[in-house]
């Protein structure tokens, strides 16, 4: 059966609670694979076709790796992670055992704040309309000729959609330039059509820096009433993981 590895600790002796269990329904049992001074926190991989990111096996993931990360720096997986076997595991413990290290001093006793932000969508178009006088005198015009022809309308509606875009573009960097400076380090997350901004920021966990995140963050909504930016954290910091 192949393995599904959850993160890598440092050091052999790493202790998981007794009877931790991981993703797979039923859940399956964790256990600890070793080699070169560090040790996998690992469990059985479900039968091929039902590892699927399902909420109750993602919960099951991010469980795993906060009960390990209470005991020792856990270097976090992203749900999906599998390796052939124990052996292979262990293989690849030995062989990246200094990349591992390496990635140990930069991130022990660091967290991540995942920000997403997007616009209410009734506030940016106010805001895009009242910035932008050509569209307020097409608007105008539309509403005289009884809400304008096809072709008028259509036209009005892209101009209003390339406006949007662009107030996105200056909402991101807005966000960017208030939260990098809390921070340690960065990483964009992946694009969507659901926000506009997705980046993880790093933070020491012992420090202020997540609060004064939040903070800001709230900030920025408080000035900027047309923004929603959502603050996720503290994680494991997945995304500073190489």
């Amino acid at each position: 059966m192949t393995t599904y590895v959850y993160g890598i600790a440092r050091g052999e002796r790493t202790e998981l609670p007794e009877g931790l269990t991981g993703i797979g329904d039923p859940p399956l049992p964790v256990r600890v694979v070793t080699g070169a001074g560090l040790a996998a926190v690992v469990s059985d991989c479900p039968a091929e076709g039902e590892l699927r990111p399902k909420r109750r096996d993602l919960l099951a993931h991010q469980r795993v790796l906060a009960e390990a990360g209470r005991r020792t720096t856990v270097l976090p997986m992203r749900f999906g992670s599998v390796s052939d076997s124990d052996d292979q595991v262990r293989a690849v413990l030995t062989e990246h055992s200094g990349r591992y290290e390496e990635q140990f001093a930069r991130l022990e006793g660091r967290v991540e704040y995942n920000v997403k932000a997007v616009h209410h969508e009734e506030a940016v178009l106010h805001l895009v309309l009242a910035e932008n006088a050509e569209l307020r005198t097409l608007a105008e015009a539309n509403r005289a000729a009884g809400g304008g022809s096809y072709e008028q309308r259509l036209r009005f509606g892209e101009l209003v959609a390339q406006a949007v875009r662009e107030q996105e573009t200056r909402d991101a960097d807005l966000v960017r330039r208030t939260l990098e400076p809390l921070a340690e380090g960065e990483r964009p997350g992946p694009e969507s059509t659901g926000w506009f901004l997705n980046a993880s920021y790093l933070v020491a966990e012992d420090s202020d820096a997540g609060s004064r995140l939040l903070a800001e963050a709230g900030r920025l909504e408080k000035e900027h009433p047309h923004l929603d930016v959502k603050v996720h954290g503290p994680l494991p910091p997945y995304s500073f993981v190489e």
